[in-house]
């Protein structure tokens, strides 16, 4: 990096010493590689793969799943493998964001600062909710969703994730902090809109389901604008209300900061990597669910682990959500279960659900879910040759209701209570992650984190402000970006690690004066600009070509 010259203003006295060249120099010739770390990312490799394949075939054993044929079981292995790949080059851009600021300003040595935030990835992915992971899923055009195991459902799968490593490939190799939820969600616009010119006429409106894209692509939006000035307010409230000279420094050569300082660096540290794990990591844990779905309905459709003290409330309010439902069907005959499944796929399709004869079909599913658990007793005793039907009766009904909900009009008082009661049965009967899903991307995105990390950790200490970044602006933007991921989180938004954190740095480097750097602003802004039409190009070409093939 070439020499910036130190200016003086009137009154400010010298200013820190701006950076001559990067703190994290190469590694001198002839340097022996790191053969504990080897052996360390060898070990979790082997581990993660190891618990993926003993919890796969432990859940399609307790099933009784049938065998999978040699072709089908390619496919699997295949597409777990890419998923597992997203989150590993998750791990380059994102958690790598969560120790920049504990290796750059050296609170923790790079090897302890990998393990220490794996750690709490870990935590945070087994502690999540699925809700972000579910989110992700209903962006999908609905065809693709309830096929997932389909000749659509494998080039959906591996086009949106091929893609968006790609993307995230390139922009790694630059420095550049790039979003994997940016890529991921341009990568599922691609593939909507590749499925949509694909379908015949009659199925033009198989595309994108738009309401859910437009609340993802907000949070996107407005995420980093939070990040930016929320971490610049944190940091000027700091210097208002701490007055100790230590915490506004930059890192002196390789030389730790005092305790107190180090405590709060590593503490704010653990928090991003918590709340990165409750958030990015289930943006490949619905992926591989879609994946496992589509391949095993029998193991994976429904959610075997469901209490049976569950089943009589969970049939009681269908029942109830049955009576509601024929109220506003009016004189309108419920269908059979088949005309009423494509009664309510198309009107999801086409956005017009508020209908009689919406509503008598949402009658016609409703009851013939409630018997079909009825008849078996539970959830876990559905017979393997229902499981699909089931399942896909449970996801449309659960779309269409929850679309319903938020109309005007459509549901009021006591009803609409029961309602959102029946969808939350509904999802906790199809919306569920195995402990080994989550165990396999949280061991994912440690090790593209211990791959990774160096690049974007220059950016992000060096490359943003035109002075090293002080153990406070550190501090500050760590601290906005853990709450406000973890706030996404809560209301199933995937939002990014990268975005948040890199603008929560720059708004306290602006905040403290310090000036940015705009050759690498542009440089990050691009690339948010770029990725989600590069990200949906890309996935929208493998989609057509990878369709064709199968």
């Amino acid at each position: 990096m070439s020499d910036v010259a130190v200016q003086q203003r009137p009154g400010a006295g010298t200013r820190p010493e701006r950076f001559q060249s990067s703190r994290f120099e190469e590694p001198a010739a002839g340097s022996k590689p790191n053969l504990s770390g080897a052996l360390l990312f060898f070990l979790l490799l082997v581990g993660g793969l190891g618990y993926a394949i003993y919890g796969l075939v432990t859940d399609m054993s307790a099933s009784h799943a049938p065998a999978l044929a040699i072709g089908t079981l390619v496919l699997l292995g295949l597409a777990l493998l890419v998923a597992l790949g997203f989150e590993f080059v998750n791990g380059f851009h994102d958690t790598a964001n969560a120790v920049a600021t504990v290796i750059y300003t050296n609170s923790l040595s790079p090897a302890v600062a990998v393990v220490w935030s794996g750690t709490f990835n870990f935590l945070g992915v087994l502690t999540s909710t699925g809700a972000v992971a579910y989110s992700i899923i209903t962006m999908l055009p609905i065809d693709l969703i309830l096929n997932a195991g389909s000749t659509g459902g494998y080039p959906m799968i591996f086009a949106l994730l091929i893609a968006a490593i790609l993307w995230n490939l390139a922009t790694w190799a630059f420095g550049i902090p790039n979003s994997s939820s940016h890529a991921l969600i341009g990568s599922i616009i691609g593939v909507g809109l590749a499925n949509q010119m694909l379908a015949p006429a009659s199925e033009a409106s198989a595309g994108l389901q738009w309401s859910p894209v437009i609340s993802v692509l907000k949070s996107l939006l407005f995420s980093p604008i939070i990040g930016f000035i929320a971490a610049g307010g944190l940091l000027l409230l700091l210097k208002l209300m701490v007055h100790r000279k230590d915490l506004y420094q930059a890192p002196q050569g390789k030389k730790p900061p005092p305790l107190w300082i180090r405590g709060l660096l590593i503490l704010t540290c653990t928090g991003v990597s918590f709340s990165h794990g409750g958030n990015d990591g289930q943006k490949g844990m619905g992926l591989i669910m879609l994946i496992l779905i589509g391949a095993a309905p029998t193991a994976f459709a429904l959610n075997r682990a469901m209490p049976d003290s569950a089943m009589p409330a969970f049939i009681q309010t269908t029942h109830q959500a049955e009576a509601i439902l024929h109220s506003h069907a009016g004189s309108v005959a419920s269908p059979d279960a088949a005309q009423a499944r494509s009664v309510v796929d198309h009107a999801l399709k086409t956005r017009a659900l508020n209908e009689p004869t919406v509503y008598a079909a949402l009658a016609a599913l409703s009851g013939d879910i409630a018997s079909q658990i009825q008849k078996n007793g539970t959830i876990r005793h559905v017979p393997a040759e229902a499981v699909p039907n089931i399942r896909n009766d449970m996801y449309l009904a659960s779309a269409a209701v929850g679309s319903l909900i938020k109309t005007p009009g459509a549901f009021s008082g006591a009803d609409a209570g029961t309602m959102k009661a029946y969808t939350g049965h509904l999802n906790q009967g199809t919306r569920y992650i195995p402990i080994w899903v989550k165990v396999s991307v949280a061991i994912a995105l440690g090790l593209g984190t211990m791959v990774g990390w160096k690049r974007i950790v220059i950016t992000v200490g060096e490359k943003i402000g035109k002075d090293h970044l002080t153990y406070a602006q550190g501090a500050s933007a760590e601290l906005v970006a853990a709450a406000t991921i973890g706030a996404a989180e809560a209301y199933g938004l995937p939002v990014s690690t990268t975005h948040i954190l890199s603008s929560g740095v720059a708004g306290t480097m602006a905040a403290n004066g310090s000036g940015l750097q705009w050759s690498t602003l542009r440089n990050m802004a691009m690339a948010w600009i770029l990725t989600l039409p590069v990200a949906a190009l890309l996935a929208g070409v493998l989609y057509t070509v990878l369709h064709s093939v199968f």
